[in-house]
């Protein structure tokens, strides 16, 4: 995983020192050291993934709403489930397919199925788009490259659990229930 910047290059873990000191402080540190973990990762892989797409004029937000409108039947979604399919709040919805509109990437118009909605639509440049930058990401493999995909798997399947458990979603396989 590449940094994005100057790298750090600390003579030492700051998140691993900052356990040992919390634990002798404060008690047991391994959800800390996690969450600090992930913030982490989360800022080194959205610096990388927005540097991919820099040369494109996308953002990663940017980047997964023009995929989402791809992945659509029509090309168009309401920017109500826009926000809602992207987990974020509607007026980061705006923000983003304003910026995407002002490019010529996507086209607004009415909803004809509500009145006073709003369908976001991916043009043929939005499409052409998103197909070029994400050959790049995939050679760049999301910024993961030199994990194994038994790894990925297992990361996606670590924080699938915080997610369900926290109700992003409902789970499609219930509990098993024991049988007699």
């Amino acid at each position: 995983m590449g940094f994005v910047g100057k790298p750090l290059e600390l003579p030492f873990d700051p998140i691993d020192r900052a356990a040992r000191i919390w634990e002798a402080r404060f008690g047991p540190s391994p959800s800390m050291a996690a969450v600090t973990s992930i913030m982490r990762a989360q800022q080194i892989l959205l610096g990388e993934l927005d540097a991919l797409l820099r040369p494109y004029g996308l953002t990663f937000a940017r980047y997964e709403a023009l995929v989402l409108l791809t992945f659509s039947r029509r090309g168009a979604l309401p920017l109500g489930m826009i926000g809602e399919r992207l987990m974020v709040h509607p007026t980061s919805v705006t923000n983003i397919i304003g910026r995407l509109e002002r490019q010529g990437l996507v086209v607004r118009h009415p909803n004809p199925a509500d009145g006073r909605g709003r369908l976001a639509e991916v043009t043929p440049e939005g499409r052409d788009l998103v197909e070029r930058a994400t050959r790049d990401l995939m050679a760049a493999e999301f910024g993961f490259a030199g994990y194994e995909p038994g790894q990925l798997k297992e990361i996606f399947d670590l924080l699938r659990d915080l997610r369900l458990s926290n109700g992003d979603f409902v789970s499609e396989h219930p509990a098993a229930t024991e049988k007699d």
